[in-house]
C-alpha cells in the first residue's frame, strides 16, 4: 500500500495527462487527505442564506467531516461557526433547522452563548475562579470558521486559514449563479420544496466526471428516452409538451447534440456543459415573465439572462447549477466510496409559479432517487466502484479530445463531448492535493 502522506510524488504520479490512476476513487488514504488539503483549503458551499430568513433561524450541516452550522444574526447578517460547545465539544444543535431563539444552549452542562458566539452564561462560575479558562479557547466562546462569503446568498465556507482567496478561486464561473439569481426580475431567490438526497456508494468524483459527461445519456439513459418517445409518439414535433417530456426527451437527442453545445473549462477545476444550447434550451416561453425582466434589467441583460442555459455549471467540488430549470446539485463527500447528493430547487422571486414547477419537476424526474433517470446512473456508479477492484488495468481512461495545447490556456472552450472538461477537474485536484496548501490572500 503507497503512504500517499509522506509521497507527494505518488499523489502527482496518479493523474497523468490522459489518464488517472483508481487509487484516487478507492483510496481511503487519499480521502482523508482530502478532507484535510483539498476540502479544507478551498470553497464549499455551505447553503443559501433563503434558509436561515429569522434572527435566530440555523441550519447545521457537516463540511469535510467537520459540524458546523449557519445562523441568522439580529442585524439581518448570516454567520457561521462550528457545532460544538465550547466546554465539552457536545453540538448545540442535533436538528438540521430550526430557530435556537436568542441564544444557544448546550445540553450537556447548559453553558450558553449569544447568537454572534459570545458566551452568554456558564452555570455555577464561581468553580472557574482561579483557573485558566478565561485564557484558553473554552473560554472565548463558538469558533466562527475562519473564512465565510456571503455571494447573492448563496453561503461559501473555506475552513482553513489557508487557501486561495474567493474571487481567485472561482473567477469567472460565479456569473452561473449571477445568471440564477437574475432570472428573478427582483433578484431574488429562496430554497423550496425541500432538499431531496441520495447516498450512492461511489466516489464523489466519478458523480462529479458525470455531471460533465455528455456521451453517455445516448447509452445510460436510452431505456428512458425511449419510454417517454414511445408515449409522445405520434405528436407533431411544434406541439407543445407536457413538461414532463419536455425535461425527459431531450436525453435522447443524439451524440452530434451533445457534442455540439460546447463545453469550457476555467482554473481551479470549475467548468461549463453546454455553452452553445442545452437540453434546456427548448423549453416553453413566457412572455410576461420575459417582459417583467426586460423591466428590471433591460433588453440586452434579459435576453443575456434568458439565452443562457447550460447543461451544468460545475464549481468544482461541491456545487453543479442549472440556470433553467432553477435547480442545482450539491455534493457532500462521505468516503472513498460514498457520495452524499443532494438535489435543491429555487423559488424565483417576481417569477410565475411554472418556474418553480419546472424545478421541481426536474429534480422528481431526474435526480430524485426514485428517478428512472437517476436510477440508471446510481447503477453505473456503484459498478465503477465495484470494476475498479479488478485486476490488470489500474488506469481510467480520459483520452477523448486529449490535445497538449489544453495546457497553454487557463481557460478554454471545446466540444461538448470531449472529457478536457472532466481532465481540468483532477489537474485541479492534484494541485491542491500538494502537501503545501496555495498562499492565503485576503
Amino acid at each position: 500500500m503507497t503512504n500517499y502522506r509522506d509521497r507527494p510524488d505518488a499523489i502527482a504520479a496518479l493523474v497523468q495527462d490522459d489518464r488517472v490512476h483508481r487509487d484516487v476513487y478507492l483510496s481511503e488514504e487519499l480521502f482523508a487527505l482530502e478532507q484535510e488539503r483539498f476540502f479544507a483549503t478551498t470553497w464549499l458551499f455551505a447553503g443559501h442564506a433563503s434558509q436561515v430568513p429569522q434572527a435566530g433561524d440555523y441550519w447545521s450541516l457537516e463540511l469535510a467531516g467537520r459540524p458546523v452550522m449557519m445562523v441568522r444574526q439580529t442585524d439581518g447578517s448570516v454567520r457561521m461557526f462550528y457545532n460544538r460547545c465550547a466546554h465539552k465539544g457536545a453540538q448545540l444543535v442535533s436538528e438540521e433547522s430550526g430557530n435556537t431563539g436568542k441564544f444557544f444552549r448546550c445540553p450537556y452542562h447548559a453553558w450558553s452563548y449569544k447568537l454572534d458566539g459570545k458566551t452568554l452564561a456558564i452555570p455555577f462560575k464561581s468553580g472557574y475562579e482561579g483557573t485558566r479558562l478565561s485564557e484558553c479557547e473554552s473560554g472565548q466562546g463558538l469558533t466562527p470558521l475562519p473564512q465565510v462569503v456571503n455571494y447573492r446568498d448563496f453561503i461559501f465556507v473555506r475552513l482553513s486559514k489557508e487557501g486561495p482567496a474567493f474571487a481567485d478561486y472561482f473567477g469567472e464561473v460565479l456569473q452561473s449563479i449571477d445568471n440564477l439569481a437574475d432570472r428573478s426580475p427582483e433578484g431574488r431567490l429562496s430554497v423550496g420544496g425541500g432538499v431531496l438526497r441520495n447516498i450512492i456508494q461511489c466516489n464523489w468524483k466519478m458523480y462529479l466526471e458525470n455531471i460533465n459527461d455528455a456521451v453517455h445519456p445516448m447509452s445510460t439513459h436510452e431505456s428512458a428516452t425511449q419510454a417517454a418517445a414511445a408515449l409522445w409518439h405520434g405528436h407533431g414535433a411544434d406541439e407543445p409538451k407536457p413538461m414532463a417530456m419536455e425535461q425527459i426527451l431531450p436525453f435522447g437527442s443524439g451524440y452530434e447534440f451533445f457534442d455540439k453545445m460546447g463545453g469550457r473549462v476555467f482554473a481551479n477545476g470549475h467548468s461549463l456543459l453546454g455553452v452553445n444550447f442545452s437540453i434546456h434550451s427548448g423549453y416553453a416561453q413566457l412572455p410576461d415573465y420575459e417582459a417583467a425582466l426586460q423591466a428590471a434589467h433591460g433588453a440586452e441583460r434579459a435576453h443575456e439572462i434568458l439565452q443562457r442555459s447550460p447543461q451544468n455549471c460545475v464549481l468544482f467540488p461541491s456545487l453543479a447549477v442549472k440556470g433553467s430549470p432553477q435547480v442545482m446539485r450539491v455534493i457532500r463527500p462521505l468516503s472513498a466510496n460514498r457520495t452524499l447528493i443532494e438535489a435543491w430547487s429555487f423559488r424565483v422571486a417576481g417569477a410565475p409559479e411554472l418556474m418553480f414547477e419546472r424545478a421541481m419537476s426536474y429534480n422528481r424526474l431526474v435526480f430524485s432517487p426514485m428517478s428512472v433517470v437517476a436510477h440508471d446512473d446510481v447503477r453505473i456508479f456503484e459498478s465503477l466502484q465495484k470494476g475498479l477492484h479488478a485486476d490488470g488495468n489500474e488506469w481510467v481512461s480520459l483520452h477523448r479530445g486529449f490535445d497538449a495545447a489544453e495546457y497553454s490556456a487557463t481557460t478554454l472552450t471545446t466540444n461538448g463531448t470531449n472529457e478536457l472538461l472532466m481532465r481540468n477537474q483532477f489537474r485541479a485536484w492534484a494541485k491542491f492535493m500538494a502537501p503545501q496548501p496555495p498562499a492565503s490572500s485576503s
